[in-house]
């Protein structure tokens, strides 16, 4: 089982703590993670662009000119999609982009992130961390003590002082277990879990 230092919040280590192997040791799956996360961000995307069709376009109700004798090409209507201010063709509608992968792959990936996580040194694990009520300083203050700049940090539940304190502070992001993803990981150098998120990742995915 891997091993790694248990810190308080004034970034002293106060003991070890033993990771299970099914959660922290396994071998990263880079081509699983790859699909957790392009489905991610898929997910993300808000499908809102949208393109007038030939039934949605104003005008064009009439022939420009008349079919023969011109010498010019014919044309049905100045809505053509080959005319400036014409309709679209095959353009973007409003859809969802949003798609699954099977539920085995989105445990092995988030797996994967964990395990590789500990393997580059970026896991760092902390006795606990509260705050009586919400404090931007007090929470730069941890950061700093831990040498986490840019940081996910990961409480057994939402905190919401965590959470507040957390949120004004540029490259950091606050989750509960539960919430715990793929993307928000790989997007911090660094990922803090508190001793008691750790026993509830275990719990889920061991």
């Amino acid at each position: 089982m891997p091993k790694v230092a248990l810190y308080n919040k004034e970034g002293s280590q106060v003991g070890e703590i033993e990771l299970n192997d099914q959660v922290f040791g396994i071998e990263p799956n880079e081509s699983v993670v790859h699909e957790a996360v392009v489905m991610q961000q898929a997910s993300l995307r808000r499908g809102t662009s949208n393109t007038k069709s030939r039934g949605e376009v104003r005008g064009g109700g009439r022939r420009p000119w008349r079919q023969k004798g011109t010498g010019r090409a014919r044309a049905g209507t100045i809505r053509s999609p080959l005319w400036r201010g014409g309709t679209i063709i095959f353009g973007p509608k409003p859809r969802d982009f949003s798609y699954s992968i099977p539920k085995k792959k989105r445990r092995l990936a988030l797996k994967s992130v964990l395990s590789a996580k500990v393997l580059d040194g970026e896991l760092i694990v902390v006795d606990e961390l509260s705050f009586e009520q919400p404090k931007t300083k007090e929470m730069i203050k941890v950061l700093e003590a831990l040498k986490a700049s840019k940081a996910l940090v990961v409480t057994a539940e939402l905190e919401e002082n965590v959470d507040k304190s957390s949120r004004n502070i540029p490259g950091v992001t606050s989750l509960g277990a539960t919430g715990l993803n793929v993307y928000d990981i790989l997007m911090h150098d660094k990922l803090i879990l508190t001793k008691e998120a750790v026993a509830k990742v275990e719990e889920v995915f061991a």
